[in-house]
């Protein structure tokens, strides 16, 4: 039979559901931002343009024709990945303990996972248009997939799994 204790610390714990959803929209946002302010404000694209270079995964060099409807769409994409990265991360720590017990070792190296796995893997599968290298470009990707997605990714899990 569970007491009034019990019961109440029930009632205030977050549903996993609910802590994917919201780890996966900040860390969205936080990286968003970033390759706003990185491709916008730093290299000259707009914002519209950063939205429909990742719609350009599904649809290729004609998403930049698209207008805000494929940079929505290219938006959507984004936050699909980002709550994917989430639910992956919470998923996990339930099999294994140290990320909830140590995310700020844990969270960058996940980010880290998560840009090999997006770089290697879904945009080296996509129809991308092909870029070359580009070392400022490769360091904000590092710097983002440890600040802005397996950080605030691992911290949010913890603060979820630990109430």
């Amino acid at each position: 039979m569970a007491t009034a204790g019990t019961t109440a610390s029930s009632a205030q714990r977050p549903s996993a559901l609910g802590s994917i959803l919201r780890a996966g929209l900040l860390a969205g946002v936080l990286d968003g931002t970033d390759a706003a302010v990185f491709s916008g404000v730093i290299r000259g694209a707009t914002v519209k343009r950063v939205f429909q270079f990742i719609a350009s995964g599904a649809l290729g060099p004609k998403s930049f024709a698209g207008g805000w409807a494929t940079a929505g769409l290219g938006v959507g994409f984004h936050f699909l990945v980002a709550t994917g990265a989430a639910a992956t991360y919470y998923a996990l720590s339930l099999k294994i303990p140290v990320l909830t017990k140590r995310p700020a070792i844990c969270g960058p190296l996940f980010g880290l996972g998560v840009l090999f796995f997006m770089h290697y893997g879904v945009v080296a599968m996509s129809a991308i248009p092909k870029r070359p290298f580009g070392t400022a470009n490769f360091i904000n990707q590092v710097f983002a997939h440890i600040f802005c997605v397996g950080l605030p990714i691992a911290f949010m899990t913890r603060r979820a799994r630990l109430q």
